[in-house]
């Protein structure tokens, strides 16, 4: 495709990639920096149970919550300027001769750096935990009575004013002593925002005057449950967890909180695949965020395996060569540790950040790349053969224990040969560049069709997935909603631009003050782009006076 008909988001990949130099995998392939990992803390509630086993109280987030919204995890959140004025007596048990975690991942920067506590980080565990379940951890204890401790809790939460001030109208010190410091774990640099955060196991037994509670706010709910019961839930696909929310309950369940399941929280290595942590928020599809030359402010593609035994990879996007040194490491362990074989690359669709690495995975692995033909012809044109079709409605099953059945979905708008994969036993739907946990979704004419763009987001949320899985950014819950979510935005900016349109402006880039009033000025380009497409679609529907 020539640049004259080439759209101008493909052109701008492009002009990313031609432009791009270095391997480094800690900033972004485009050539800015990954924002920093905020130090966080998270504290780990669990009670003994009278007929043998330990329960664990974790916490549902609320839905509205813009980071990992009504995913499970349990108390804990980021570190507050505040925090380091609160003193604090004792301190956790099991920081003395904590060491660097041996096979610590190069790609989680921090990570092999033992606990590193921070200036006010027990605190804010203390805090959080207070916050979001009423239990305080102070001294002297027992002092207080559970109706001023709610009143207190009533003050932290509406900000009425800072921790340190109401502890010490209390008469109380934030009290350390009953921690045990359980391992260090470090968002990805797929998500928006990211965490570099410390937890800590805390033995609340069930005879305590005060028990977790959850008020509704940050929280939707809160329960003891059985270490081993939450994992299945996940693995009913029930619910949905982070990776270290998952690793320390199959550890707890196994090993309990003491002794080699202490160690093994400790130093998480057993859940490396090569140089990458495992993520796998749902079963059989595993994440690796990969540095690419992609569109800010997203500064990966997520490259999946899909599947439980044979399986199939997933946009392999990347053209950094360390990035891709790393990719063949990981899938050579999961070969050998989980028994994931690739069998073949499939493709979502042709943009440079979703094609970069395959001439290379697939001389490493030796597998066909499969895509749709209208990506396959596009592809052509830039040197990268495909090997064989995916076209919509087609089911394969790929081999393993338990079989993943996957349904290939043609979903154009974004581009023509947009595929997008839905693996119909857990409900997980790889969506491509259709949604996106981190940025927009271009639909950019001539390639992109607004028409086509909301068909196959209507097509999508007919399937009923339960979540979805976007190129760039982490997975979404609720996966309806968010499809239905999309439409709902995407008609209201129609409905602007249709208004601009009757109020005399008839060039997109007259229109965008009006219609794009909520975008900075930089995104104005692309969002000219945008009401292009939707001005096409209204002449479609004869909606244009």
């Amino acid at each position: 495709m020539s640049e004259t008909t080439k759209s101008l988001y493909e052109t701008i990949l492009h002009q990313l990639s031609n432009a791009a130099t270095g391997s480094g995998t800690e900033s972004r392939a485009s050539g800015s920096p990954l924002p920093p990992a905020r130090a966080s803390a998270a504290v780990i509630p669990w009670r003994r149970r009278a007929g043998g086993g330990i329960e664990v109280f974790w916490i549902q987030r609320a839905e509205a919550l813009p980071f990992m919204g009504g995913w499970h995890a349990f108390p804990g959140g980021a570190l507050s300027r505040s925090d380091a004025a609160v003193p604090v007596a004792g301190e956790p048990s099991g920081l003395d001769g904590a060491e660097p975690a041996a096979g610590s991942p190069e790609s989680l920067r921090g990570e092999d750096d033992g606990p590193d506590l921070l200036p006010g980080l027990i605190a804010c565990a203390i805090r959080e935990l207070f916050e979001e379940t009423g239990l305080l951890l102070a001294t002297p204890g027992g002092t207080r009575s559970p109706g001023e401790l709610a009143e207190t809790r009533r003050a932290l939460l509406a900000g009425e004013r800072p921790f340190a001030d109401l502890l010490a109208g209390l008469g109380l010190t934030a009290d350390a002593s009953r921690l045990v410091w359980a391992g260090r774990w470090m968002t990805p640099p797929f998500a928006p925002l990211r965490f570099d955060n410390r937890f800590f196991l805390l033995e609340w037994p069930p005879d305590e005057a005060v028990q977790p509670s959850v008020l509704p706010g940050e929280c939707a709910a809160g329960e003891w449950i059985d270490p081993g019961d939450a994992w299945q839930q996940w693995h009913r696909s029930d619910v949905l967890a982070a990776p270290p929310i998952l690793h320390i309950l199959e550890v707890l369940s196994q090993d309990g909180p003491a002794g080699r399941g202490l160690a093994r929280l400790r130093n998480p290595e057993e859940t490396n695949l090569g140089p990458f942590r495992r993520i796998e928020m749902r079963p059989g599809v595993v994440m690796f965020p990969l540095a690419t030359h992609t569109l800010p402010p997203a500064a990966t593609t997520n490259t999946y395996l899909l599947g439980s035994g044979d399986a199939v990879l997933v946009d392999p996007g990347s053209t950094v060569d360390a990035e891709n040194d790393r990719l063949e490491r990981a899938l050579a362990a999961a070969r050998d540790r989980l028994g994931r074989r690739v069998t073949a690359i499939w493709l979502t669709h042709h943009h440079p950040d979703h094609v970069g690495g395959v001439e290379r995975l697939r001389a490493a692995l030796g597998v066909p790349v499969l895509a749709h033909p209208a990506t396959a012809e596009r592809l052509a044109a830039r040197g990268i053969r495909v090997d064989g079709e995916l076209r919509d409605g087609e089911r394969v099953v790929l081999a393993g224990d338990p079989p993943c059945p996957v349904l290939v979905i043609h979903t154009p708008g974004h581009a023509r040969g947009h595929l997008c994969f839905f693996e119909e036993s857990h409900r997980s739907l790889l969506a491509g560049d259709m949604v996106a946990g981190i940025g927009m979704i271009v639909v950019d004419p001539p390639e992109g069709d607004m028409d086509d763009y909301l068909a196959s987001l209507e097509k999508m949320a007919a399937l009923e997935p339960r979540t979805l899985f976007p190129a760039h950014g982490p997975a979404v819950k609720d996966a309806v909603a968010k499809l239905r979510e999309y439409v709902q935005h995407r008609l209201w900016r129609e409905e602007r631009i249709l208004q601009a349109w009757n109020d005399g402006r008839r060039q997109p880039a007259e229109m965008l003050p009006a219609v794009y009033d909520d975008v900075p000025k930089e995104a104005y380009p692309l969002a000219e782009r945008q009401i292009l497409a939707h001005l096409e679609r209204l002449r479609r529907t004869g909606r244009l006076g």
